[in-house]
């Protein structure tokens, strides 16, 4: 095991990469960015300014950095989630090992070529289920680790994505159009609560999944009357909308920014006035919610059966008011209820005494100093990436390649029951 900083390059320099890649900023003994990949010039000098990298370590293509003779340990790769198998085989079969955001893939056939050819070249690879760090699941998970409440009859789940968060990515946002952006609500959102389904049934493999969904609300038909085309361009009910994009987006300036602004990126603190003309103009955020090319879904439930016949659920509604998960599992000896918003859970257990019917306990998953996204999760898992890399005992949270194949695989056969009505069976 090296006492030497893990050196790592940046591939797809957007919000998630430099997100993580900034623990070695926090943590430079440990970790250390030494190149980027990416084909927008003012991201590469954006990373090379925020990691001192040097010219000749920034690259326009993965294909291009795997020319060269391998100049790192290992690569973060961020890019869109349908750019994970042009991006990922390259430098894998140039020997790198890689955080690869989640979902990894977009369907079965390239799934199945990504673990192929890591099996063959005996890569290291860890998925972004970012969630599974989040003091709140991984309490959890160690919880039922420890038989807690014994064997695990069923668990249920819910994602409430809210208004705010539903318009930015899943209506006008870059996961509104499964057309261009390859994928469906069900994988670009919930491939966490999929993957935490999965992870506290771990070992045991799903054999069939059933899902209903479609975009109930979002749509030209819910359209309000006399609603226009761009919010802050001919829309007269704009002040009373609850999506207006003033209200989302120039109203709260720091939320979403990141997305909102990108078009702008060129520019260094752009004025209030350039960011209301960009949404008047060519800004996608600046559309009517109702009025976009969106057609993934704003709602979907998915049932899963496991081959122990545990049986779990995935309710996801989009446009609610408060964002939040839930989870609750039931298990032989007791059960685990939660909300990850209140950063606690409640153990039940059966307690047949005389005057009683069972016991609650309160597990606080507070951390102090926690502060960074997904319920305190994001550095967490850079840091377990590093353990992983260097050969050290990851966390019981570490999200190897083969671990999130049965969560992924049930995202692609549930949005496959949904389209046609009828049960998938998986074979993983």
């Amino acid at each position: 095991m090296s006492s030497k900083p893990l050196t790592a390059i940046i591939v797809g320099a957007g919000h998630r990469s430099l997100f993580c890649a900034a623990y070695a900023l926090k943590e430079p003994d440990r970790l250390k960015i030494v190149g980027v990949a990416d084909p927008n010039p003012v991201r590469r000098e954006k990373a090379a300014q925020m990691f001192n990298i040097s010219e000749d370590m920034c690259f326009e293509t993965a294909d291009q950095l795997a020319t060269h003779p391998k100049l790192a340990d290992c690569i973060i790769n961020g890019t869109m989630d349908h750019q994970h198998l042009e991006t990922s085989l390259p430098l894998l079969e140039r020997g790198y090992d890689m955080l690869l955001e989640k979902p990894f893939t977009i369907n079965e056939q390239e799934m199945w070529q990504i673990v192929d050819t890591v099996k063959k070249h005996h890569n290291k690879v860890m998925i972004c289920h970012v969630l599974r760090y989040a003091p709140f699941y991984a309490d959890i998970r160690q919880k039922i680790i420890d038989g807690e409440i014994g064997d695990i009859i069923n668990i249920q789940t819910t994602e409430h994505v809210s208004y705010h968060h539903m318009a930015i990515g899943y209506i006008r946002g870059k996961w509104a159009n499964s057309k261009k952006c390859h994928s469906g609500m069900l994988l670009a959102k919930c491939s966490h609560d999929m993957d935490i389904i999965m992870w506290m049934k771990s070992g045991i493999p799903p054999v069939s999944v059933s899902s209903f969904g479609s975009n109930f609300y979002f749509n030209p038909g819910k359209c309000p009357e006399n609603a226009g085309t761009r919010c802050l361009v001919d829309c007269p009910i704009e002040d009373t909308c609850n999506y207006s994009a003033k209200k989302h987006y120039i109203d709260h300036p720091d939320r979403w920014s990141f997305y909102v602004w990108d078009s702008l990126e060129h520019i260094d603190n752009p004025t209030l006035e350039q960011k209301i003309e960009s949404l008047k103009t060519d800004n996608p955020y600046g559309r009517c919610v109702w009025k976009c090319d969106n057609d993934v879904v704003d709602h979907q439930s998915v049932a899963i059966n496991f081959a122990d016949g545990c049986t779990a659920t995935l309710n996801m509604v989009g446009g609610c008011a408060k964002p939040e998960r839930t989870i609750h599992i039931i298990g032989t000896k007791g059960e685990i209820f939660g909300n990850m918003s209140e950063e606690q859970f409640k153990i039940y257990r059966i307690d047949p005494r005389p005057g009683c019917e069972y016991s609650e306990e309160v597990i606080s998953t507070k951390r102090e100093g926690t502060t960074d996204g997904h319920g305190g999760g994001d550095m967490r898992l850079v840091h377990d990436f590093v353990d992983y890399i260097q050969g050290k005992t990851p966390s019981i949270s570490c999200t190897t390649l083969e671990d999130s194949i049965s969560g992924h695989f049930a995202v692609f056969r549930a949005e496959q029951s949904r389209e046609t009505g009828i049960t998938e069976f998986l074979n993983v």
